[in-house]
């Protein structure tokens, strides 16, 4: 009994002091808790058996941390979250939760939940076999909430995530690719519900995450609708359009989810007190980028640098493929998801663009708030 009450006594004065080795200047910076596919996955995948993997060579080859080597990321370098922690003055990249070093002060600094294949919907990516909807993502949230409690005592935890953090919502094309849009799956759920249908069941979905975020003391939300994904090399070799076109329904769709998310938004600003809600209008700020390409330094927007088949669309980026010898070129890297080139210049558009990309603030002024 003796020695139970000692081990107590010195695992309180542990907690106590490690509460205090955190300072205010540790926390000055804020923190990025990320939520999303593998457009801004960080390395989940890599710790669960899944087929959706980014881990491969050459997957990170220019991602200079790693020295090139593959980290889970599904482009060459960073994602749209690591580039805008950068430019955020985050001195750390949100750490994948699933990873076994995402424990202690590396919590503060953000966590990375997003997982390649995850959608809104827990059916969406079944064809992976394993991967995080954003429910469990927002089940991981909860565990890190209780974690960052313990580290700076849960008063000071509540009012760090609720004035100092940033929740970035990137979800949605899953859904729409890897659910109702995709042959061998979507039959059942086609036949029970219209495009319209669909996308409300999609709304309903987030409406109930982001309530239930905000309920774990979420206030400072980013949310992206779902980009052009008719433009995307997948979509334009499966739908065998031209060059110069992309498939009219999954753009039709991302349209009509892209409006009615915005809606919700506006919705839940107004039911719930002192949330503040940036809708990111990537849809019209990748077409723009897609249809001017040459204007920002790309020579190509229909083949991505990794890939094979027409327009690099049908076969996988992996280590036999031929990569583009300029890697900075080409807008997409693989057959779904842009290059870092193209990753910088979304992400400072979202810091500092103009309203009609992101409303009604940029992320750096909802930072600042």
């Amino acid at each position: 009994m003796k020695i139970f009450i000692l081990a107590l006594v010195f695992s309180f004065i542990t907690c106590i002091n490690c509460i205090s080795r955190i300072t205010d200047s540790h926390l000055n910076n804020g923190a990025s808790f990320i939520f999303g596919d593998s457009l801004v996955d960080a390395g989940n995948n890599n710790y669960l058996r899944t087929l959706a993997r980014g881990n491969i060579r050459p997957y990170s080859i220019d991602f200079k941390p790693s020295g090139g080597n593959p980290t889970g990321r599904y482009t060459n370098g960073k994602t749209i979250a690591d580039i805008t922690g950068e430019l955020m003055g985050q001195k750390h990249y949100a750490v994948p939760f699933l990873a076994p070093n995402t424990t202690g002060k590396a919590l503060i600094h953000g966590v990375n939940f997003a997982s390649g294949g995850g959608g809104i919907l827990r059916d969406t990516g079944r064809v992976f076999i394993n991967r995080l909807s954003m429910d469990v993502q927002i089940d991981c949230f909860n565990i890190t909430r209780q974690r960052i409690a313990s580290l700076l005592g849960p008063e000071r935890a509540r009012n760090y995530i609720m004035t100092k953090s940033i929740f970035s919502v990137t979800l949605g094309s899953n859904d729409f690719l890897n659910n109702y849009l995709l042959p061998i799956f979507s039959v059942g759920v086609r036949r029970a519900l219209t495009p319209e249908a669909f996308i409300e069941d999609l709304i309903t979905h987030m409406r109930g995450q982001l309530t239930r975020l905000y309920n774990l003391d979420a206030r400072k939300f980013i949310v992206a609708n779902v980009g052009p994904i008719g433009c995307i090399p997948y979509e334009k070799a499966m739908n065998r359009v031209t060059d110069s076109e992309c498939a009219e329904l999954p753009n039709n769709m991302a349209l009509q989810y892209g409006a009615r998310l915005k809606d919700l938004l506006q919705e839940l600003k107004q039911n719930l007190p002192e949330a503040t809600f940036v809708y990111a209008n990537v849809y019209d700020l990748v077409l723009g980028l897609i249809r001017n390409y040459e204007q920002y330094g790309f020579t190509s927007v229909d083949t991505p640098c990794c890939g094979g088949g027409q327009y690099s669309g049908l076969s996988p980026c992996g280590p036999t493929s031929i990569l583009c010898a300029d890697h900075t070129k080409h807008f997409f890297w693989d057959a779904y998801h842009p290059s870092e080139a193209a990753n910088k210049i979304i992400s400072k558009q979202l810091l500092h663009g103009d309203p009609k990309y992101v409303t009604p603030m940029t992320l750096q002024a909802l930072r600042d708030l």
